[in-house]
């Protein structure tokens, strides 16, 4: 349902784009997915050490296309950021504000130990292109960060 809620706010928001409503926020400059609707390994770079692809993931996460909407799925390192938020530290403290929230992942790692950790969905508005998302921790404090999603190949079952 949670998924069903954030594709129609990323629609709505490219509607808004398209009818050319003066500004340029981040929500504002969604644009048409640049791929076929289908699923994707990709890169995912942030500008934080603490806020990062698994190392069992290669720096990699899972982007998919729909109905010309792109989002991207990313296992972390741990369950210690609890959510994420599209856009900035400053919006996501709002009222309303829609968090996204954390599914339980299962990663791997080279020697055999395999982990619990918390992963996102988040949204891609167009790649190779830095874009802002915050994220809150366990102690309740929200932090801005600049991500980008690049190199996308189709992922092979």
């Amino acid at each position: 349902m949670k998924r069903i809620i954030a594709l129609l706010a990323v629609l709505s928001l490219m509607v808004v784009s398209v009818a050319g409503c003066g500004g340029s926020t981040q929500e504002e400059s969604v644009l048409e997915a640049e791929l076929e609707d289908g699923v994707y390994l990709a890169d995912f770079d942030t500008d934080s050490s603490m806020f990062h692809v698994n190392e069992s993931c290669d720096g990699k996460g899972t982007l998919t296309v729909e109905n010309g909407v792109m989002t991207i799925h990313v296992s972390l390192v741990s369950k210690n950021i609890v959510n994420v938020y599209y856009g900035l530290a400053e919006d996501a403290k709002q009222d309303g504000a829609e968090l996204i929230e954390p599914t339980v992942d299962s990663v791997t790692y080279s020697d055999g130990y395999t982990e619990e950790v918390y992963g996102f969905d988040i949204p891609v508005p167009a790649l190779d292109t830095e874009y802002n998302v915050a994220i809150i921790g366990t102690k309740d404090n929200w932090y801005d960060h600049t991500v980008s999603v690049s190199n996308p190949e189709p992922l092979t079952e």
